[in-house]
């Protein structure tokens, strides 16, 4: 009992110094699931847009900044009905927001772009 005592003295202390450190860097443990692996890989590459994807843009009223900073920043992953293990690049299906989607968004995120195939309002 004693041990567990003078562990938990140093244990606790510790672990309030590291996150305290780890905040204030602005460091976070959500970066490494597979959905917000792939929205930070894309988001970091060009952006393409096919022509169904333009035109279904002009019809919604979207625009380019409302598709990378809305619906693929905050999106999530259909990883069911995406094909992520496909060469040379994998496709992705994605809804927007995470409950209730209102669109879905198809894209393939190649080496050195994205290409966004299709959007789709679903209500």
């Amino acid at each position: 009992m004693k041990k567990l005592k003078f562990y938990a003295i140093g244990f606790v202390p510790g672990l309030l110094i590291v996150f305290f450190i780890l905040n204030k860097k602005g460091a976070s443990c959500s970066g490494y699931l597979p959905n917000s692996r792939v929205i930070a890989e894309s988001l970091s590459k060009e952006f393409k847009y096919s022509e169904e994807a333009k035109n279904a843009m002009a019809t919604y009223k979207i625009d380019e900044k409302f598709i990378k900073d809305s619906i693929i920043t905050n999106g999530k992953v259909d990883f069911d009905r995406s094909h992520a293990q496909k060469k040379p690049c994998p496709d992705y299906l994605l809804t927007y927001p995470e409950k209730n989607p209102s669109y879905e968004i198809t894209y393939e995120k190649c080496e050195e772009t994205v290409t966004v195939n299709s959007l789709k309002k679903l209500k």
